[in-house]
């Protein structure tokens, strides 16, 4: 169930980038661009109220303010391309098994079909037999929580 969970997860974070690294510049960048919006109406009134000394100062913080709020949104933004990469990496990685591409199906069904399916059962059944023992084997030098 929690495999499933997880690759939702991971398609909605594919196609829309939203993680909390996203959320937190943005949230910077909002608050950025408040704050840098207020100086700027200060600065107006400042201007109005006397023609200079308070707003240089006025006029610096602002522009600081913009500063951050730039920074913010590209880190903002590379933060969510980052977050589209690594989702899109995760759910290649967890594609279907290669067994099941039409490809192969039609390659089994042509050997099948060669060889006959009388021939071919006995053969598959000591194939996963031997796959069966295999992961028993070589499963047993593992601690006991990991799994393969």
């Amino acid at each position: 169930m929690s495999s499933w969970l997880r690759r939702l997860q991971l398609t909605v974070r594919s196609k829309t980038g939203l993680s909390s690294g996203v959320l937190v510049w943005g949230l910077v960048a909002t608050l950025g661009g408040a704050v840098t919006l207020g100086f700027f109406i200060f600065a107006a009134y400042i201007a109005l109220a006397e023609r200079y000394g308070s707003l240089t100062a006025a006029l610096a913080l602002g522009g600081l303010f913009l500063l951050t709020t730039i920074i913010a949104l590209i880190c903002c933004l590379s933060s969510q391309r980052r977050t589209v990469a690594s989702a899109k990496l995760a759910l290649a990685a967890r594609s279907p098994a290669p067994w099941l591409d039409p490809k192969l199906l039609g390659a089994g069904l042509q050997i099948g079909r060669a060889i006959g399916w009388r021939r071919l059962v006995p053969l598959a059944a000591v194939g996963v037999l031997a796959a069966g023992l295999a992961k028993e084997w070589f499963g047993r030098d593992r601690p006991a929580g990991e799994t393969g």
